[in-house]
């Protein structure tokens, strides 16, 4: 069979061909587009063998790459791969019967699970002879009748007396990304930020906490009010008083963590975890925190929250600074949060002229000015 080239396709080379007039740059396949020319050079220069080795593709692979470019005149879409998406879907065999029954069922009680259609539903079928199915098909029924707006949905309206008209919120779903199996391996890797709620006398206050889960830095302010500005501006506190960068962080679902304080986070370049719904042990470290700062300095210190916020926060400065560089965690050999972090940093500097002070009380002294 005879070999062809790719500078067959153009007088100027393989370079013209890189930059032809269909421009991947835009295109979203673009590094696959790209990899495929590479491996198409390599290919031309150093042969069938060679390409098999360095990339496991085929000649055929190569030449059905060249005949697809071939057939759209040199447009390096070509390149992009074809959608995995079928062009026929099975279509649903359940009788119309059940749709109806669990369209009805879901009509007379709003929101309720496939879990407790299911038994209903099932005694149904057996009394129509008709074959049980299972929840997951039941979760696929409620999910297309979703589709086509069969189901009741719920809609929240705001009064606005200003214009004295009700508007329907639509509040916009945001992706959220969670932990999952991620484990931090340094200080700064991922801290857990909660807050705390507070009824005193009949007076709302608050407590943003933060807490590092590698090396128990922890750090805490109070507000009057809780929003997404007062949490952005607890984040621009704990990333000016961090001894680390911070690089992950990890929150429940609460609306101070979106709008502003969601923004603020993007631009720092900081990830953000989000907890699942109603999974509390997600937060274990923030949690345990919580209840050791409440017992140990809030409880004392209830009126100043109340009556002088800003003198609270000063003497809660004081206690974090003993909390993160006297008191000593089990966690991390019986040390304070603080030396811990230093001797962490010394650890994977593995300077040899470091090992000596390593727990030298002036690196620690220093360290805190």
């Amino acid at each position: 069979m005879r070999q062809i080239y790719l500078q067959s396709f153009f007088k100027s080379g393989y370079n013209r061909f890189m930059t032809y007039i269909y421009n991947i740059s835009s295109h979203p396949k673009r590094k696959i587009i790209e990899k495929r020319l590479e491996i198409i050079k390599f290919f031309d220069e150093f042969g069938e063998k060679a390409t098999l080795t360095a990339y496991r593709k085929s000649r055929s692979t190569i030449y059905l790459w060249k005949q697809n470019i071939r057939k759209v005149g040199g447009k390096l879409s070509a390149l992009a791969p074809e959608s995995t998406k079928p062009k026929r879907f099975r279509e649903s065999k359940v009788d119309y019967r059940i749709s109806q029954f669990v369209e009805d069922y879901r009509n007379e009680h709003p929101g309720v699970s496939k879990e407790t259609i299911y038994p209903e539903l099932a005694e149904y079928c057996l009394l129509n002879n008709l074959s049980t199915v299972s929840e997951s098909t039941i979760g696929r029924i409620i999910k297309e009748l979703k589709n086509k707006g069969k189901l009741p949905q719920h809609t929240k309206l705001s009064y606005y007396a200003r214009t004295g008209k009700l508007v329907e919120r639509n509040q916009k779903k945001i992706k959220k990304l969670r932990r999952k199996d991620y484990q931090p391996s340094s200080p700064g890797d991922l801290l857990q930020i909660d807050a705390i709620e507070l009824f005193i006398d009949g007076t709302k206050r608050y407590i943003l906490t933060a807490i590092d889960t590698y090396a128990k830095f922890a750090f805490a302010y109070a507000y009057k009010s809780l929003s997404s500005t007062s949490a952005k501006g607890f984040m621009e506190k704990l990333i000016y008083i961090a001894p680390f960068n911070i690089n992950r962080i990890q929150t429940d679902n609460g609306k101070e963590f979106h709008k502003y304080f969601r923004g603020y986070v993007k631009n720092q370049s900081i990830i953000h975890f989000y907890n699942y719904p109603k999974c509390p042990k997600m937060n274990t470290f923030i949690e345990n925190f919580n209840g050791l700062i409440q017992r140990q300095f809030v409880d004392w210190h209830y009126q100043d929250l109340k009556d002088d916020i800003g003198n609270f926060n000063v003497e809660l400065m004081e206690y974090l600074l003993w909390y993160n560089t006297k008191k000593q965690h089990s966690a991390i050999g019986k040390i304070p949060p603080l030396r811990y972090c230093v001797n962490t940093i010394i650890k994977k500097l593995n300077l040899p002229s470091l090992l000596a002070i390593q727990k030298s009380n002036m690196l620690w002294t220093s360290a805190l000015h």
